[in-house]
């Protein structure tokens, strides 16, 4: 381990109501297929060998002076919004706390790591092309600065299994994340099911204690107002960034929403193709309820709910102050992540709104590539010449692009000499659209041909780098500084 590396078990701490000691499941194989080499080095982790990462990425010993055995934690949530109290990790588990860059506290999360206590019917497995899916999104979202989840490690591990949605028998993995927290909504959603406002006020100052320490101070009630308003603006913003980024989540439950505003578990999840607030990532959401468009209105139904989960301690006046900020919160993370998507500064209050309206009009009627018309204008009227020389180009000739051209000559461009990166010398952004997943996918269902793949994280690299939307930001890596 490098000296960076700095163990901090922290969630142990809280007792047995919130966690079950599991054992991590033994596979026929170990094939390393990804490794974060970036964020590794930002945990001090930089240095493992190939034995030592697989010894604990992939078997899952132990990293030194960390947790002694693996946790399943205990939640409920509410899925397409019926409560379901028979969830919890079923396939996966905290495996480790450490301090991040910034010395924040950082978890090491599992998927198809095994069976737990609530696997219920299923085999606690993950298929590869799961593994693939989180880590192309994990990796395209950090480069349209969306506060997410990281994927740190992925270990191919020679199983057939059989899913109703891949075709089977297919390829297995495991796969772990990092995150700043698995602190989710369900879990407070518990232990109100089970009227425990003991255990709902210890989880709250454990998060206020890591997450949100501007919450601290003050009796119960007045905390628990503290942690809502505090929780509810970091989900107003990442609800803000997903638009921004035109990412479609696709469950929005309880279970799957952290307290810390980070991207996490996100399942069938899509980049939009084009604008259209009715798209859907699941196919079985029938009803749009978690379509593109409805994703702010779900996260505040799910605030709602941590504020029910919240009413066993706190006030319900106080609590019901917390969530009206949402709106505002919201409106305003909104204009601040477009712009900042876009390269430009904003004018402020009603016309970065109005400027707002006119480009999504544009880009619904004129139905471009979202990323293509993000890509074409990043920097505002410094990428005047590039996007009128580019392939749609005679779209921004048009009448209906004049108002919007209005709003690009009326803001300036936020560091425009990162117009000079090589990524803008082509005529076509880096995409994740479903096609583009599929396509890096599919050689490697049938020639276990990996160039592909690595090809598409290459561009997604040149991106993350080219936007650099991550500077002096929590939860990102300085491009600058590493």
């Amino acid at each position: 381990m490098a000296a960076r590396y700095q163990a901090d078990p922290r969630f142990s701490a809280l007792g047995g109501e919130f966690a079950d000691p599991v054992e991590p499941a033994s596979f026929p194989a170990g094939i390393e297929r990804w490794w974060n080499t970036r964020w590794a080095e930002a945990v001090g982790l930089d240095n493992l060998g190939a034995d030592a990462r697989a010894a604990h990425f992939h078997r899952f010993e132990p990293l030194p002076g960390n947790q002694e055995k693996p946790l399943a934690l205990r939640y409920h949530g509410h899925q397409f919004r019926t409560y379901n109290p028979q969830i919890g990790d079923g396939r996966g588990f905290l495996f480790g706390q450490v301090r991040d860059n910034e010395g924040r506290l950082l978890d090491f999360g599992t998927k198809g790591s095994g069976q737990t206590p609530f696997s219920r019917t299923g085999d606690g497995r993950l298929t590869l092309k799961g593994a693939v899916r989180e880590l192309l999104a994990s990796e395209m979202l950090e480069a349209r600065g969306v506060y997410t989840s990281k994927t740190f490690a992925i270990f191919e591990t020679g199983e057939a299994l059989h899913r109703g949605d891949e075709p089977s028998p297919t390829r297995s993995a495991v796969m772990t994340r990092l995150s700043h927290s698995h602190v989710r909504i369900g879990m407070f959603q518990r232990h109100a099911y089970f009227n425990r406002p003991d255990l709902i006020e210890a989880l709250m100052d454990y998060a206020i204690e890591h997450f949100h320490p501007q919450a601290a101070g003050g009796d119960t009630p007045a905390r628990a107002a503290a942690f809502l308003e505090h929780t509810t603006a970091a989900l107003a913003r990442l609800s803000a960034e997903w638009m921004a980024a035109g990412f479609v989540h696709g469950v929005l439950n309880t279970d799957n929403l952290a307290v810390t505003g980070e991207s996490f578990d996100y399942g069938p999840w899509r980049f939009l193709p084009v604008f259209e607030p009715g798209f859907t990532a699941a196919y079985f959401d029938e009803g749009g309820l978690y379509a593109y468009g409805r994703q702010p209105e779900s996260v505040l139904w799910a605030l709602e709910q941590l504020a029910g989960a919240l009413s066993l301690i706190g006030e319900e006046d106080s609590l019901i102050k917390a969530l009206t900020t949402f709106p505002d919160q919201y409106r305003a993370a909104l204009y601040e992540a477009w712009h900042r998507r876009l390269g430009i500064a904003p004018q402020g209050g009603e016309a970065d709104g109005a400027f707002l309206t006119s480009l999504l009009r544009f880009m619904h009627e004129s139905q471009l590539p979202f990323e293509g018309v993000v890509f074409d204008w990043f920097g505002g009227m410094a990428s005047e010449s590039r996007a009128f020389a580019g392939p749609r180009g005679e779209h921004y000739r048009q009448q209906a692009f004049e108002a919007v051209l209005q709003g690009f000559d009326a803001r300036s461009p936020v560091r425009p000499e990162r117009l000079s990166h090589r990524y803008f010398a082509q005529d076509e952004s880096a995409d994740m659209v479903f096609e583009t997943m599929e396509a890096a996918w599919a050689p490697i269902a049938a020639d276990d041909d990996w160039s592909a793949l690595h090809t598409l994280l290459g561009r997604v690299s040149d991106a993350r780098e080219a936007y650099d939307l991550g500077r002096g930001r929590s939860g990102f890596l300085d491009e600058a500084a590493s």
